[in-house]
């Protein structure tokens, strides 16, 4: 907690503020049962009725001085913990933005958005809480019991006894339940990430029947978060019981004690009823402590869980802008685009290897099909090309350099991909083609929507470029939304393009007419396709055939149909032999 604290920097004020009104308000609270005291022993028991409304004038007084105080608290601490969330979030989500893959596999998007709302709303709510009252529960609790003995030592060692045993009841559960709110966040994670497996698969879990059995698995994760959270909340609930029963016990001695120090002489009624008002404040102060413990408990909890993320840092080092690329000191471009020099990638926790010794070259401007059996690593290796994955032996280059030893700018510029999933962003058309070049023309927009096969749909919509979208796109059919994210693949005209099966959900004729319209682009622009249909890349200038990992075969479509037995095995389950050599 103490490392998240660095985001109230900016709020030093408040935080000093916040308090200091709370003890303002606190001092002028202390003061009430002396007035009280006053009123009782002289002005009812002295039967001097302007002495009593002058008093009376006092705690009117002395009761909105303190309200103007607690506002002024309540609003300085307020905006401390607001701006604190609001920065600790800012921080988190930049974070989680510049870590690799590797570990937003590892932590898990359920965690993540765990993270980000509820932790960081738990730890909001306990900077607010401490700023207004872990100083003034505290000093009203000893404030209390240092006016108690300036009223009668004798009586005020009831608060000295009472007061300790106050302390264990309170900070001992706040030690037992420490520990059990870890758990109930972690239970808070595992719903979560059912909860929205269950949303982002609602058309497979239909499609299967297989609601019934889904609806089973939440509940049975739902009853185990509720039963931690009826176990940790039966521990905090003894707080209060324990408490009220400690301070009560005290009051009763407390009154026996006053009532006899009274028939002796030694106080007045109005200071037993002094020391009652001060028994009861401690009572509502530790109440209030009691429940800020429990919070700061969560809060605790939770700033931990957020730390822990912060302390992930990437296995993935970005160096900056190169000044001297290579090729350019004697002013011609490296032969190849990209190449593979004995590749391998494991993944994290994984028991082999996902891609094993990938060795080839590739020219500028040529057209590289990936193809293999479900597994066979096609995805893995067009991610190493921008990095999305580090090689973990051999290197892949781009124009002649490691891929390593380029700045993150330089090398999005290079090169785009368009993933699996079609991903589209609430807003524009327009908003979402902008992704690849903020500052694209209109015209050059079209341009790309031309070539992605998807300017006769746009221009149909409503608003054309402005017709707005949907969080991922769900008012468009699947097609459109593949063509889309290709579209703003193209725009900025980049230097190595990768199509990642992205256009499953088109159909052939439509297929067909994005990879011409692709392969007619002004600027030698290197593509690699990405694909389950030897359709898609039979024209392509050399096809890579993938398998368990491994390039077991490179060459033409006509080459690896003669040679490559994987290649055929493929190409004839989607073409009968009969039909071969016409297709």
């Amino acid at each position: 907690m103490r490392k998240l604290l660095i985001y109230l920097k900016h709020y030093k004020k408040e935080t000093v503020l916040a308090p200091l009104f709370k003890m303002l308000e606190a001092c002028f609270e202390l003061f009430v049962p002396l007035v009280m005291a006053e009123i009782i022993d002289r002005g009812i028991g002295g039967s001097d009725v302007g002495y009593a409304l002058r008093m009376g004038g006092l705690l009117v007084a002395l009761g909105v001085i303190g309200l103007v105080c607690s506002v002024t608290a309540q609003y300085f601490a307020a905006k401390a913990a607001v701006g604190f969330s609001t920065e600790l979030k800012h921080a988190l989500f930049d974070h989680l933005q510049s870590l690799s893959y590797t570990e937003i596999d590892t932590l898990g998007t359920s965690t993540m958005i765990t993270r980000m709302t509820s932790d960081a709303n738990q730890v909001q709510n306990g900077v607010n809480m401490v700023l207004r009252l872990f100083l003034r529960s505290p000093f009203i609790v000893f404030g209390a019991m240092v006016m108690a003995f300036t009223i009668d030592v004798k009586a005020a060692l009831i608060f000295v006894v009472a007061i300790p045993l106050l302390s264990v009841v309170v900070f001992g559960i706040m030690m037992l339940t420490m520990p059990l709110y870890r758990k109930v966040q972690n239970g808070l994670d595992s719903v979560l990430g059912i909860t929205r497996e269950n949303l982002t698969g609602a058309r497979v879990i239909r499609a299967f029947n297989k609601e019934a059995e889904e609806i089973d698995a939440f509940e049975e994760k739902n009853a185990l978060l509720a039963h931690m959270q009826l176990f940790v909340g039966r521990i905090s609930a003894l707080t209060n019981p324990v408490t009220y029963i400690i301070v009560n016990v005290a009051t009763i001695v407390l009154l026996y004690t006053g009532a006899v120090r009274v028939d002796e002489g030694t106080i007045t009624q109005g200071q037993v009823v002094a020391l009652v008002n001060y028994m009861s404040q401690i009572l509502v102060e530790l109440v209030k402590l009691a429940n800020l413990i429990i919070t700061i408990t969560k809060a605790l909890a939770c700033a931990n869980r957020i730390q822990n993320v912060f302390e992930i840092s990437s296995g993935m080092a970005w160096t900056g802008e190169s000044e001297d690329p290579a090729g350019e000191q004697d002013g011609s471009a490296p032969p190849y685009a990209v190449e593979f020099d004995n590749v391998c990638l494991t993944y994290t926790g994984a028991g082999a290897e996902a891609l094993t010794d990938i060795a080839f070259r590739v020219k500028r401007g040529e057209t590289v099909g990936i193809i293999g059996g479900t597994g066979s690593g096609k995805t893995s290796l067009v991610h190493l090309i921008p990095r999305f994955y580090d090689a973990t032996k051999g290197c892949v280059r781009i124009d002649g350099r490691d891929v390593r030893e380029y700045g993150k700018e330089e090398l999005r510029e290079k090169v785009r991909i368009v993933p699996q999933k079609a991903v589209l962003f609430q807003g524009t058309v327009r908003e979402n083609l902008r992704w690849g070049k903020r500052d694209a023309a209109d015209e050059e927009l079209w341009r790309a929507l031309e070539i992605a096969q998807a300017r006769e749909f746009v221009e149909q919509k409503p608003g054309k470029l402005d017709h707005g979208i949907t969080q991922a796109g769900k008012n468009l059919s699947g097609g459109q939304r593949q063509r889309l994210t290709i579209a703003r693949a193209l725009v900025g005209s980049p230097e190595i393009l990768i199509l990642d099966d992205s256009a499953s959900a088109l159909d052939y004729a439509t297929d067909a007419a994005l990879r011409q319209a692709i392969h007619g682009m002004a600027g030698g622009m290197t593509v690699f396709i990405v694909s389950q249909r030897t359709s898609s890349i039979r024209y392509a200038d050399r096809i890579v055939v993938l398998d368990d990992g491994e390039a077991v075969d490179i060459g033409t479509h006509e080459e690896l149909l003669e040679r490559c037995s994987v290649y055929q095995e493929i190409y004839y389950s989607q073409y009968p032999k009969t039909e071969g050599g016409a297709v």
